[in-house]
């Protein structure tokens, strides 16, 4: 499988991606933002199908379209009421304007079919390079706001009172969002980018794991699922989005029963204690 040029470039295209959608998936689900990448990656579809229709790289539009979004919707905060309505406007229209695009788009239309189903195989060496830089600038960024962006995200009132300026790390976190769904889309397609940067996030934080351990452990878990959705894919044949969703789905399951059972064992573990502590007293 690794002999062939194009399926190195798959390996580490996913891997770039994945590493960025892990850590950044996990602050989405933590603060109850999910939809807002969904949002995001089909407002990047307008921008990449509009780009395409100009001959401009579909990458670039994508970005563009998605950061736009992003930025916007960090903009409008608490002070749009019913977000989670305008988000569902913006996914609308933004979709209708795609869809206007596909009209004109006749010289194209494999690749915007790649845009919405997602087409690893297909990763130029050009596009690693971008898929690269955008993933650096990514985990930077992240590393950057992460301390007051956890803070934020658990005790916003306290955070702000202590001088954290939450509004505006709200729109830098959306629009890193936004990079982050643009890269994602390159993988999995627009239609499902909850596969790789919600999935795996969600997963690890039914476990309960500190939050330095859950943010590593997303990345790795959305790393294992992207290559064994490319492994599969090649024993298959069958496409390596849905390989993605269906790791997704499993890890998911999986890690609720080890949180079960570890609910359950912790819990039995206090009884035997509460047991012994009465003999003792006896």
């Amino acid at each position: 499988m690794l002999e062939y040029d194009f399926m190195r470039t798959a390996f580490l295209a996913a891997f770039l991606v994945a590493v960025v959608c892990g850590p950044v998936g996990w602050f989405l689900v933590l603060r109850g933002q999910t939809f807002a990448s969904h949002a995001l990656s089909h407002v990047g579809f307008a921008g990449a199908t509009g780009a395409l229709l100009i001959g401009l790289s579909p990458l670039t539009g994508l970005t563009a379209g998605a950061l736009g979004a992003g930025v916007l919707m960090g903009l409008a905060g608490d002070r749009v009421a019913g977000r989670d309505v305008m988000i569902g406007l913006v996914l609308s229209v933004a979709m209708g304007a795609g869809a206007l695009f596909l009209h004109f788009l006749t010289h194209s239309a494999s690749a915007a079919t790649a845009l919405l189903f997602g087409d690893i195989l297909g990763i130029s060496s050009s596009m690693l390079g971008w898929l690269a830089i955008l993933s650096g600038g990514c985990l930077l960024a992240l590393g950057g706001m992460a301390r007051p962006l956890l803070f934020a995200s658990l005790q916003p009132e306290l955070a702000e009172a202590k001088g954290v300026r939450t509004a505006l790390l709200d729109v830098l976190f959306l629009a890193l969002v936004a990079i982050a769904t643009a890269e994602c889309a390159q993988i999995t397609g627009v239609l499902l980018v909850f596969t790789l940067m919600v999935a795996p996030a969600a997963a690890i934080l039914r476990l309960g794991l500190p939050p330095f351990v859950g943010l590593l452990a997303a990345a790795g878990l959305a790393v294992v699922e992207a290559w064994g959705g490319l492994m599969l894919s090649w024993q298959t044949d069958y496409p390596t989005s849905f390989w993605i969703a269906v790791l997704g789905g499993v890890g998911f399951l999986l890690a609720g029963l080890v949180a079960s059972w570890l609910n359950g064992h912790a819990q039995q573990v206090a009884s035997d204690q509460a047991g012994a502590l009465d003999m003792n007293d006896l």
